[in-house]
């Protein structure tokens, strides 16, 4: 096989595995089941990717502040305000998260 088509067949692969057992259930018992699990999978995904894109975007921050203070010492107390205000909004947009998904688990027949 070239190597050039391994993704293609990987993906074509997973595609029928995930594919397969939605394909396997009956229609009308399952659905009410079904769109909680996957509103309380959706909750999970959403603060999990909002916790770490703001783990990455307030690590990159203090490293740009700490090297700006590193390289204009003068300058450390204006760079530190300015990095406080940057984290609180990076912060503002993972209690978002939080907040959607609260909204989303009580969409779960179990919440």
């Amino acid at each position: 096989m070239k190597r050039s088509h391994l993704p293609k067949f990987f993906l074509a692969l997973a595609t029928l595995l995930v594919a397969a057992p939605a394909f396997a259930q009956d229609g009308a018992a399952s659905n009410a089941y079904d769109a909680g699990a996957m509103a309380l999978l959706a909750a999970g995904l959403a603060i999990g990717g909002a916790a770490a894109g703001c783990g990455l975007g307030q690590g990159k921050a203090v490293a740009a502040a700490a090297e700006g203070t590193a390289r204009n010492p003068s300058a450390g107390g204006q760079i530190f305000k300015l990095t406080l205000v940057g984290l609180a909004l990076i912060e503002s947009l993972v209690i978002y998260a939080l907040v959607i998904s609260f909204m989303l688990m009580g969409r779960s027949p179990a919440g």
